[in-house]
């Protein structure tokens, strides 16, 4: 259930990269709100800010202009190590290439953060072991990455992602590297952690993932052009070549 107070709060975002006449302006003017237990996909086509958005929101890039909150923290107040510290504490990114590491298992995966912010390795496998649980992946918990299918890799990914305290879970283009049933299955995934209270972000280029979504963005230029509740008007938007 989603709950009234916005988790993640970004407002009047710009970011520019480059300087002088050469400056891309990749986000310009970008308000956004997540809520706890929403999931927001955002969509665009190429060059259009995707990635920059979530880099900007999950504390990867600095905005140009503009503010980024999380919980009660204003991420441009904060500097590179306060950052860093936040992140893993708060925040968990999916990428499309997993990015495990092949010499540990999905347990010592899922581990390493919480074990790299100093928690002990007892406490922190304890706690890997059950984020994997949570996602069906107990069995596999002693397996490595090349023991697994990639759907499996991924859900052991956005387990990474979720373990600890972490209520905000960023992934882009998370499917794009997997078959259409492996790929819906890890956004079940991702939708019923969002549903059990975490704030997620989702970048995608597929109208049909973003229908898991309860909200859809849609940027062009750098810009929102159009946010819509239902994945029927993804679909026309989509149809339309409006965004």
């Amino acid at each position: 259930m989603t709950d009234t107070t916005a988790h993640v709060v970004l407002r009047d975002v710009v970011r520019v990269h480059g300087d002088g006449p050469t400056a891309v302006r990749a986000l310009d003017g970008v308000s956004l709100e997540i809520h706890p237990g929403e999931l927001v996909a955002v969509m665009g086509p190429s060059g259009s800010g995707k990635s920059t958005l979530l880099n900007v929101a999950g504390g990867l890039d600095r905005p140009t202009s503009g503010s980024v909150t999380i919980g009660d923290q204003d991420l441009t107040t904060l500097d590179a190590r306060a950052l860093a510290k936040l992140r893993r504490r708060r925040m968990g990114f999916v990428f499309q290439d997993y990015n495990l590491i092949p010499s540990l298992t999905a347990a010592e995966n899922v581990a390493l953060p919480l074990e790299l912010d100093g928690t002990r390795a007892r406490l922190a496998r304890r706690a890997a072991r059950h984020t994997l649980d949570l996602m069906g992946l107990m069995d596999l918990s002693d397996r490595y990455p090349d023991q697994m299918s990639g759907g499996q890799q991924q859900r052991v990914a956005i387990a990474r992602a979720l373990v600890g305290t972490r209520r905000f879970v960023l992934a882009d283009e998370p499917t794009g590297a997997l078959d259409s049933h492996t790929g819906e299955e890890v956004l079940r995934v991702l939708r019923e952690r969002c549903d059990d209270g975490v704030a997620g972000l989702l970048v995608t280029h597929e109208a049909r993932h973003a229908a898991w979504a309860d909200r859809v963005v849609f940027l062009r230029d750098g810009k929102v052009v159009d946010s819509t509740g239902g994945p029927d008007r993804a679909e026309d938007l989509l149809a339309s070549g409006t965004v």
